[in-house]
């Protein structure tokens, strides 16, 4: 059977979370967006030492403890170093494709709470000057944050209260065409947490509850490999809700929901990955299976760290992933539906 969520306010999450700065590390802004989502399904949200947040549903039966991670952060990049002439460098947070956030707006965030933005640009920057603009590698040492300030020196970036340390967040440029296209930096992972919350209206809404306790977890260090390391207790399974790709070798695409069997690690759990198999079957989704390349989950994480548990992922395919990503909304509600199965196991 196939479920019917509220696609209007799946896609009115995502926009507010997409909207919302989470470079890695960095859970200030979102950390209270995801606690105004929660209220609205009655629900509170709790966190750990890592700040992780949780959201903790009851389930028909108790005895069990399953967990459903969708990573809250973002690629992002963070302040190295302020040149004497007031420009900026940086370092990467997670696998950020620094070419295709040339010419982006971006934004320092200070300790303070101060946010001043500015352009991601490279050092040979225009071809009317620099003879290698065309050629120069755009890595860590040739890529610069021009500030949108009046500033000439490092001294003047200081006076701003801008620090070596202070986080950057990449503008996500979020669009969501007439015929339901997503384009938008960091559907990576935000789509995923956006479903989560779908998939909460639609039980709060029609009354119902998982078949086994069930935690919602948004950790703020996937693109580090870290997100799932710490595992509440006594959780037996661990679902990551985290993109599908496209491309050659794969049978996904953005209109279905993707159930990754292997990833750059390791095969997922073979039997939980056979019953996402079977939910997706029984609930109606469009679905492929496959396996990625150069990938990873919190799922897998968990496993690293030694915890005791099942792990599989799932979730909406797009393009061009870690860049200026796409997606449709039939991969979201897809997506959802899978999610929706598998709480409540039918």
């Amino acid at each position: 059977m196939r479920y019917p969520i509220d696609t209007a306010f799946l896609l009115d999450c995502f926009r507010d979370i997409v909207s919302t700065p989470s470079p890695v590390g960095y859970y200030r802004a979102l950390n209270p967006v995801l606690e105004r989502y929660a209220a609205m399904s009655g629900h509170t949200v709790t966190y750990d030492n890592r700040s992780t947040a949780y959201i903790t549903l009851d389930g028909e039966d108790n005895s069990k403890t399953v967990l459903v991670g969708a990573h809250a952060d973002t690629l992002g990049l963070i302040v190295r170093r302020i040149d004497a002439d007031g420009m900026i460098r940086i370092r990467t947070l997670g696998g950020v494709n620094l070419c295709s956030i040339e010419g982006e707006t971006v934004t320092v965030h200070t300790r303070d709470g101060r946010a001043y933005t500015g352009l991601f640009a490279c050092q040979s920057h225009s071809i009317h000057v620099f003879d290698d603009t065309r050629t120069l590698e755009r890595n860590e040492k040739t890529m610069m944050i021009i500030l949108d300030e009046k500033v000439s020196s490092r001294a003047d970036v200081e006076a701003l209260g801008i620090r070596h340390g202070d986080h950057v967040s990449i503008d996500p440029r979020c669009q969501i065409t007439p015929n339901g296209y997503l384009k938008s930096r960091f559907i990576d992972d935000k789509a995923a947490v956006a479903c989560c919350f779908a998939m909460l209206k639609y039980l709060t809404e029609h009354d119902l509850k998982p078949k086994y306790r069930t935690i919602l977890a948004f950790p703020y260090e996937e693109e580090l490999g870290l997100g799932g390391t710490y595992v509440p207790e006594g959780v037996s399974e661990y679902v990551a809700v985290d993109i599908g790709l496209i491309g050659p070798d794969y049978a996904g695409d953005e209109y279905k929901v993707s159930i990754c069997a292997k990833d750059a690690t390791a095969p997922y759990d073979y039997d939980l990955t056979t019953r996402l198999i079977n939910y997706a079957e029984k609930a109606g989704c469009d679905y492929a299976v496959d396996i990625y390349y150069r990938y990873g989950t919190d799922a897998h994480a968990a496993i690293r760290a030694g915890n005791n548990l099942r792990a599989a992922t799932f979730g909406m395919a797009v393009w061009c992933s870690h860049g200026m990503e796409r997606t449709h909304i039939t991969g979201l509600e897809n997506t959802t539906n899978l999610l929706l199965a598998y709480v409540l196991d039918i």
